[in-house]
């Protein structure tokens, strides 16, 4: 089987800029799209999702973080990497957008060897996120249970949703089940209730990110989708037994 090639999307309205990362990027066998009007670029967005976007920060019409805004509306791109592209080096601006959920920066005049290493440690890390939370298909016996299955939808559609509150009416829809069996049911298979299953499925997709590599506790707040650092650190703390920090920090002391 021919192993499909990794997709990345581009947009910067500078052509010299935008054509050298194409090219840059085809010769180390990304399949690239490359898009110099930001307005463009989100239409081709909304049909085509790529393995990982870069782009500009600065541009007219749309800028890159009212377009990066404008796809983390989708929660198909929620686990899509965000590269900014930026000749701004100020530690404000950086923060900002980190703080915002953008994954990663490229400082113009950047360095070939150090964009191709991020690309594919970003997509090192995607690939790993979402093969431990997608469903195998060929792992399924013929006759299915009812009641695996029911946990199976309801994981996937949490893992759709984490990164936003999930409302619980519009979850039992989804589930064609009431909102009172949604409960029910939960508690018939988990010994928890539905609120609380959500809430340590967040804390389980948080230790998923950490195994994988990710260290940036605000970051994986986000990602897991938690109203607060706080509300996160007291529930990651009374889940797991100690802080998220101390955590990480386990995790590294085995893997030295």
């Amino acid at each position: 089987m021919i192993k499909q090639k990794t997709k990345i999307t581009i947009i910067e309205d500078d052509v010299e800029i935008g054509n050298t990362l194409s090219e840059i990027l085809q010769l180390n066998n990304f399949d690239v799209k490359y898009f110099k009007d930001s307005t463009e670029g989100l239409q081709n967005l909304k049909k085509n999702i790529p393995d990982i976007i870069i782009c500009d920060m600065v541009m007219p019409v749309l800028n890159g973080e009212e377009l990066f805004f404008k796809i983390r509306r989708n929660t198909k791109f929620h686990i899509i990497p965000f590269i900014m592209i930026t000749a701004n080096i100020d530690d404000d601006l950086k923060f900002k957008q980190l703080k915002n959920g953008v994954t990663d920066f490229i400082i113009k005049p950047f360095k070939t060897q150090e964009l191709i290493y991020k690309i594919n440690n970003l997509i090192f890390l995607k690939n790993n996120i979402e093969k431990k939370f997608t469903p195998d298909p060929f792992s399924k016996i013929t006759i299915k249970l009812s009641e695996k299955d029911f946990i199976t939808s309801l994981n996937e559609i949490l893992i759709q949703k984490i990164k936003s509150h999930i409302d619980m009416n519009e979850l039992s829809r989804d589930l064609a089940i009431s909102k009172s069996t949604l409960d029910k049911r939960v508690r018939k298979l988990t010994t928890k209730n539905a609120s609380q299953y959500i809430r340590e499925f967040r804390l389980d997709y948080a230790v998923k990110l950490i195994h994988s590599g990710e260290r940036n506790i605000k970051y994986i707040v986000d990602e897991t989708g938690f109203s607060s650092f706080s509300y996160f650190s007291t529930s990651f703390k009374l889940y797991h037994k100690m802080t998220p920090r101390d955590f990480i920090k386990s995790i590294d002391t085995e893997n030295n």
